[in-house]
């Protein structure tokens, strides 16, 4: 397997530096996920800005960690699902919420549940869904808007997902508590 360095801001292509400035201002430090991307400028952009982008959209973030997570475990990512249960806890989002998506139990509530169902129907269908699903999910009140900002979630979760598969991303010391 071909090794993936974990750039610094010092070994970075020139086109990332900028791009790692804004991961540490907005994380803190450089996550190992990005730190792999910086390899490909275009990537590390692609996955800062469909990451705001999701972040930004209509859903609330209970609703955003439940399509993270399912899609995470689905991909069965070693990374991502520590580092979004990380993200679920400062999001205040309840634990037992993200360790049901884990473990792929039941959710709290229909709606989180059809949320869930409909997302993995559009990873695992390639963007196929059945009528009975797409009329639950605007039964529980998602509405088309909702439907396209999963897709927004799944771009970002196949960028990362499918890199940390590949880099084989070690995970960073402040996510493995959530491992």
């Amino acid at each position: 397997m071909t090794e993936f360095h974990l750039h610094s801001y010092d070994s970075a292509p020139e086109q990332s530096k900028p791009l790692l400035e804004k991961s540490k201002a907005a994380f803190g430090s450089i996550p190992n996920l990005h730190a792999v991307m910086a390899e490909a400028p275009s990537a590390l952009a692609a996955y800062q800005e469909l990451h705001n982008l999701f972040l930004n959209t209509s859903l609330t973030d209970e609703e955003k960690t439940v399509i993270w997570q399912a899609i995470n475990v689905a991909h069965e990512c070693h990374y991502c699902i520590p580092a979004h249960s990380l993200i679920a806890h400062v999001m205040n989002v309840p634990s037992a919420l993200n360790q049901a998506l884990i473990e792929q139990a039941p959710l709290p509530n229909r709606r989180l549940e059809v949320l869930r169902k409909i997302t993995l129907e559009i990873v695992r269908n390639r963007g196929h869904i059945t009528s009975s699903t797409l009329e639950n999910f605007f039964g529980e009140g998602y509405t088309k808007q909702n439907l396209l900002e999963i897709i927004v979630g799944v771009a970002q979760k196949v960028m990362s997902n499918y890199t940390n598969h590949i880099a084989d991303t070690p995970i960073d010391k402040r996510f493995k508590e959530f491992v």
